[in-house]
């Protein structure tokens, strides 16, 4: 479903066009009618028709200006569409749940140089929003899943682990792009935990767990020495011999704790 537009490589474009693809994304979604639904870079709209169908209402937020007129006009006759020319980076997300009176339902196939900090800038959002479904690069997924010890392991691990419940729903395979992008790619659901510990809502956890990342191979010793002495991080029964991706997210929650304490 590639349409008359190319994909500007400056966004990242892959066009989703695998009709079997797209039956098990819009299966997994499985909107309802009146869902609070948007949807992120809807592209050739491969999606948007059967999403807009299923919750009765959507939002679509597109950046490109061609595409937007493209959706524009093909869509001027539905008052249920209403589409936003503008990145997704910049979006009120509380404003769009308050013309909703409920939760989001959001939607899209991120390209990969937004991917990380549009899911931060979510985050900042979180209590207004239901759940996620993206189509990512499989190895950012593979980041999401991951467990402490493993390679994939990092702050993006850390930060989303407290307040979503992630799944993988399915892998993508270059071919169901066009333009066939240069690696695989997966959908994953991120279930929004709607009551999540008050650590992981505040700004020292946040602070360490972006200091113990920021150089992987520094120790915890080393990494947090701004916030902790190493007697302090033995203190909350951790060896601050080791490396940030060996420590679960309530570890980090204790070193945040500690740090808190510190600083007040």
């Amino acid at each position: 479903m590639s349409g008359p537009l190319r994909a500007r490589k400056r966004f990242g474009q892959h066009f989703l066009h695998d009709p079997a693809v797209i039956e098990r994304i819009v299966s997994a979604i499985d909107l309802k009618r009146g869902d609070a639904a948007v949807e992120i870079g809807p592209g050739h709209g491969a999606l948007t028709q059967r999403l807009l169908t299923a919750a009765g209402q959507l939002e679509a937020i597109e950046i490109d200006r061609d595409l937007a007129a493209s959706l524009r006009s093909r869509y001027a006759s539905q008052s249920t569409f209403v589409l936003h020319e503008t990145d997704a980076l910049t979006v009120d997300w509380p404003a769009l749940a308050h013309k909703y009176s409920s939760r989001l339902r959001i939607i899209g196939n991120l390209p990969y140089n937004i991917s990380t900090p549009l899911l931060f800038r979510l985050l900042g959002s979180a209590s207004v929003i239901h759940d996620m479904h993206f189509m990512l690069q499989k190895e950012v997924v593979d980041r999401i899943l991951a467990t402490p010890g493993s390679g994939d392991y990092g702050r993006l691990t850390v930060m989303l682990a407290p307040r979503v419940t992630a799944a993988r729903l399915l892998e993508v395979g270059p071919g169901a792009f066009r333009p066939a992008p240069k690696v695989a790619s997966a959908v994953v659901r991120l279930t929004v935990v709607q009551e999540p510990p008050a650590w992981a809502l505040t700004e020292t956890y946040a602070k360490v767990v972006l200091a113990a990342f920021s150089q992987r191979r520094k120790t915890l010793r080393n990494a947090l020495r701004t916030y902790l002495t190493a007697q302090q991080i033995v203190e909350q029964g951790i060896d601050p011999g080791v490396r940030a991706e060996t420590l679960s997210a309530t570890q980090f929650a204790a070193l945040a704790r500690a740090a808190a304490a510190v600083l007040h």
